[in-house]
């Protein structure tokens, strides 16, 4: 659920069914985020997604100009549910919205969708009048919904961009600065940064677990991405760790971040992690904002975009 998926892109073709008129494209976000999950090489193509097979359910998250409210993406998430979506990537992180946003995800997880959303915004919004960055607000929607698979970035060398929004309380981290995809039309390569686009490591992650392990539940999978992370504070994704990690106990509940590292006001009601996947060889991801595709197999090896 985003700002759309152009449905001629060469690496996607045949695999993406597009809602209403998602399947056009003007400000190009959602299709980054498509082509960092799902696209397979192609002619004149050198990008590839985490889950190559994976089918894309498009839902337009935003106008055409890419601008979106709590509503918008609340009827988004309870669409791409009902229409049977095992994973919805929510590409973007709002100051209000709690209480629909929270119940569109509680509608997600009685139908085992796994809503996974960056736990900041790419920038924070400026001041009309000082044209200063205005404060990070506490708690952003709908990554701070109980349920939901909260995702920081951080850049090549582990660091972040300088201006990059704090990432306090994040579930996992992924790479989110300096990713390669395409764009929503023809063969060209594109960069992109920030946490949406981490975001849509974690989203691709979890539907190549579900694709491998089907019997597996939405909270079983989550667990999967987190148990199987590489241990920092907050954990980094390691999807290779999270296809061949052998849960041992029946709990199924993705961990949560120790209070000390959230704000100190909290909302109300405990953060459960309750999640659910896309299955890569025939599962729907849907899209609702990001990009990114490279994932580190640790802090000591580090990794580098495509040139």
């Amino acid at each position: 659920m985003d700002t759309g998926v152009g449905t001629g892109i060469p690496a996607l073709s045949g695999r993406v069914k597009a809602v209403g008129d998602a399947g056009e494209d003007c400000v190009g976000h959602g299709s980054f985020a498509a082509g960092l999950i799902a696209a397979a090489p192609a002619d004149g193509v050198g990008v590839a997604g985490l889950a190559p097979r994976a089918l894309i359910l498009a839902v337009r998250g935003t106008d055409t100009r890419g601008g979106t409210t709590p509503g918008t993406l609340a009827v988004g998430i309870r669409t791409a549910a009902d229409q049977g979506a095992d994973v919805i990537y929510v590409g973007r992180a709002m100051a209000t919205g709690k209480d629909e946003l929270s119940a569109a995800v509680e509608h997600a997880a009685r139908r085992d969708a796994l809503v996974v959303a960056p736990v900041v915004p790419d920038a924070l919004p400026k001041d009309s009048k000082t044209g200063e960055p205005v404060e990070r607000a506490p708690w952003y929607w709908p990554a701070s919904a109980d349920g939901v698979l909260s995702v920081g970035d951080y850049g090549p060398g582990g660091k972040r961009p300088e201006q990059a929004p704090p990432t306090t309380g994040a579930d996992l981290t992924a790479p989110g600065d300096a990713v390669v995809s395409v764009g929503p039309s023809g063969s060209g390569h594109y960069y992109g940064f920030g946490s949406s686009l981490a975001a849509a490591h974690v989203a691709d992650a979890a539907a190549l677990v579900r694709a491998r392990h089907p019997k597996l539940t939405a909270d079983e999978t989550a667990r999967l991405l987190t148990v199987g992370s590489y241990p920092d504070d907050p954990p980094r994704l390691d999807p290779y760790a999270a296809l061949t990690t052998v849960l041992t106990d029946g709990r199924g509940a993705a961990p949560r971040q120790a209070a000390a590292q959230l704000p100190e006001k909290a909302p109300n009601g405990p953060r459960h992690r309750a999640l659910a996947i896309v299955g890569a060889g025939g599962g729907l991801v849907l899209l609702v904002a990001g990009a990114a595709v490279v994932i580190p197999r640790g802090r000591a090896r580090g990794w580098r975009a495509p040139r």
